[in-house]
């Protein structure tokens, strides 16, 4: 602890930091977020042939019998369980990526602003991997389902792993990131960008973003579009939620810390 010259003490962590030490803490957290990343590879690319097989299976089991993916390009075979491996180790270290970044913002946050911040943070992880497995397990099949009965009779459908691997993952990250529009709107409301009454004004126009932004992010059918717009439309609802009660508990401990204002 030191001293102010009034005689108050100010904690360690709210004494400002040289440039200097800031640039190397920023560097040893990524550092370590790299580190994470390299060792989840590490553990991962193994069975990079196997989880190519688990994320391709709701297009193969709608195949015809007898018919199976291809590989157009020679080295297609390689980089598509190489880019899944590695994609796949990004995912499985985000927690790892936002522990470190919140180890690094923390020291300059209020007591009430660390507080949000953290079970934010946990939650934007758990809703951006509830974005992707909604994906994987209920529109994938669908969304596959509905291109492979719709095409012209007698066309031999030939999926190529590499064109696959780049529509599932674009499906997932488009999934994920939707699913993170409760943490949107709650931060919009802390921050004082706007309130759940203008939000809850606003519904129609939300209503009718959602479904542009599925039709933008998602094939030209109208079963992925409805499937990625009513999940975001239910979820900034909940943001709306989540916003009042996260403002009602700001606005008590202003009014604890204050309380002759």
């Amino acid at each position: 602890m030191t001293q102010q010259p009034d005689g108050n003490q100010i904690h360690p962590e709210q004494q400002e930091m040289p440039l200097i030490e800031h640039l190397l803490e920023l560097r040893n957290r990524l550092l370590k977020m790299v580190l994470a990343v390299v060792i989840c590879f590490a553990a991962i690319y193994p069975f990079a042939n196997e989880l190519y097989l688990w994320l391709s299976q709701p297009i193969r089991e709608l195949l015809p019998v007898g018919q199976s993916m291809i590989a157009t390009d020679v080295t297609s075979p390689f980089f598509a369980p190489l880019k899944l491996a590695l994609v796949l180790s990004v995912f499985a270290a985000i927690p790892v990526i936002l522990y470190q970044l919140w180890s690094f913002i923390a020291p300059g946050l209020y007591a009430h602003e660390k507080r949000l911040a953290f079970p934010l943070l946990f939650t934007s992880v758990i809703l951006f991997y509830a974005g992707a497995a909604f994906a994987y397990y209920v529109v994938f099949p669908l969304v596959f389902g509905f291109f492979t009965a719709i095409g012209p009779e007698g066309i031999v459908e030939l999926p190529d792993i590499n064109s696959y691997l780049n529509f599932v993952l674009k499906m997932f990250f488009a999934f994920g990131v939707a699913f993170e529009i409760p943490i949107a709107t709650v931060l919009l409301i802390l921050t004082g960008a706007t309130t759940p009454d203008d939000l809850a004004a606003k519904r129609p126009y939300v209503v009718v973003g959602c479904f542009i932004i599925g039709m933008l992010l998602t094939p030209p059918d109208i079963i992925s579009q409805t499937l990625l717009a009513v999940p975001m439309w239910i979820l900034f609802e909940f943001g709306i939620l989540f916003g009042r009660l996260a403002r009602r508990e700001v606005a008590s401990e202003d009014s604890e810390d204050f309380p002759g204002e």
